[in-house]
This record gives C-alpha cells, sequence and structure tokens, in this order.
C-alpha cells in the first residue's frame, strides 16, 4: 500500500507537471512556468521508471534524480517560479534572454548541488531553505493579490499549498519523518503529492488573476494578445 500511494503522488505530480505546464505555453505563451512545470514532470517520470526498474543506484536515471531535484529546488520554483508568476502581478514580460539565462543557471546549480545528497551537507540543506522560505513569501503575497482581486477560493487554495509546500522544504532536509524506511517512502510520496498540487493551483491560480487582469482592462483577450517578446 505504500509502494502503491507512492507511485499514485508521482503520476499525480507528473500529470500536473505536463497539462498545466503545456497549458501555460499554449494559452498564455508563458515559457518560465511552462517549461518549469514540463522538467517538473520529466523528473518525476524519470523517478517513476527508476523506481519500477528497482531503484539502482548505479544507473543514470539515479543521477538524472538528483540532477532534477537540484534543478528546481535551487532556482527552478523558486527565481523562475517568481519570474514567471511576476507576469500577472506586475506585467513584466522577461526577454528571451532573460528566459533562457535562468534556465542556463538552473542547469548549472542542478549540475553543482546534485553532488551533495548522498548525505547531509550544511551549506546546500541551509540554502534550498532559504531559497524556499522567500519563494514561500511571494506566493503569499500572491495569495493576497488574489484575494484582493476577489477571487478568494483560488486565494485560499494558493495559501494551503504553499503552506503544505513550506512544510516539506523545512522537512526535506532537516526533520526527517519517524520510522520511515531508508528510501523515504512516506517523506516522498507527501513531497510528489504535494509539488503537484501546487503546480496545479498555482496554474488555476494563474489563470483566475489573467481573467481578472482582462476584466479590468490591464490586459488583452487571450484571442487578441500581441507577441508577448514583440
Amino acid at each position: 500500500m505504500k509502494e502503491l500511494l507512492f507511485l499514485l503522488a508521482d503520476v499525480w505530480m507528473i500529470y500536473a507537471g505536463f497539462s498545466c505546464g503545456w497549458k501555460f505555453i499554449r494559452r498564455y505563451g508563458n515559457y518560465l512556468l511552462g517549461l518549469e512545470w514540463i522538467v517538473v514532470g520529466t523528473s518525476g517520470s524519470n523517478f517513476l521508471l527508476w523506481s519500477l526498474l528497482g531503484g539502482d543506484e548505479s544507473s543514470p536515471l539515479y543521477w538524472l534524480a538528483y540532477f532534477f531535484d537540484a534543478f528546481s529546488r535551487s532556482v527552478g520554483v523558486t527565481l523562475i517560479l517568481v519570474l514567471g508568476l511576476l507576469r500577472v502581478t506586475n506585467r513584466y514580460h522577461p526577454s528571451r534572454t532573460t528566459d533562457i539565462g535562468v534556465f542556463v543557471l538552473a542547469t548549472a546549480a542542478g549540475l553543482y548541488l546534485q553532488q551533495f545528497h548522498h548525505e547531509f551537507h550544511a551549506g546546500p540543506a541551509t540554502f534550498y531553505l532559504v531559497v524556499g522560505l522567500l519563494t514561500a513569501v511571494f506566493a503569499f503575497w500572491f495569495a493576497m493579490r488574489l484575494w484582493w482581486a476577489g477571487e478568494r477560493r483560488e486565494a485560499i487554495a494558493m495559501a494551503l499549498a504553499t503552506a503544505a509546500g513550506l512544510a516539506i522544504v523545512i522537512v526535506y532536509d532537516f526533520f526527517p519523518i519517524p520510522g520511515d524506511d531508508e528510501y523515504r517512502t512516506t517523506f516522498y510520496t507527501l513531497a510528489l503529492a504535494t509539488w503537484g498540487t501546487q503546480m496545479f493551483v498555482t496554474y488555476h491560480a494563474y489563470r483566475a488573476l489573467h481573467a481578472h487582469n482582462v476584466f479590468m482592462g490591464v490586459e488583452p483577450p487571450l484571442n487578441r494578445r500581441a507577441d508577448a517578446r514583440a
């Protein structure tokens, strides 16, 4: 049952990552959030395949799992998330150079930080905690913007998902779950389910705030939007 719940949580995260990521790109032209969501979906697919093949630590899939983890925890669901959400809060449209630059930075961070996964390292763990806390502050502010816009349901969902994600950030390196197995199955089940829910909720929160902006006349409707890169 524990392994089944783990697999279901991973499949949920994969679905949320690919489906919402594609919608971010196709409907809103938001490549920052869209590609990061797809990266997380790819990470979940790799993790699922590695688990189903027996979890061999000598497999390249094992290295990829920690690369994707470091990629997203360092820059992907921190800096890239913030820049992507700024489009509907401050109508910030980064250049292609910025888009490419942050993904290059995330790749470099992933390549460097994945080496520390074997055991606890205070420096990287503290870094993940700090950037996670700062991102959570922004996400709570984003929830407040939804509330002020009258999108109460999405605001509450965003706040709850952010709180759950913050709990995962804190527990991840510093507070192992008592009684968990050596593979941290219980923790990763909770983490995967939470990350999938965060992506799903964030997409719908973004959609709600975009619709509010269109209603207020500060952003054109989707079918009349000019090329965001122009």
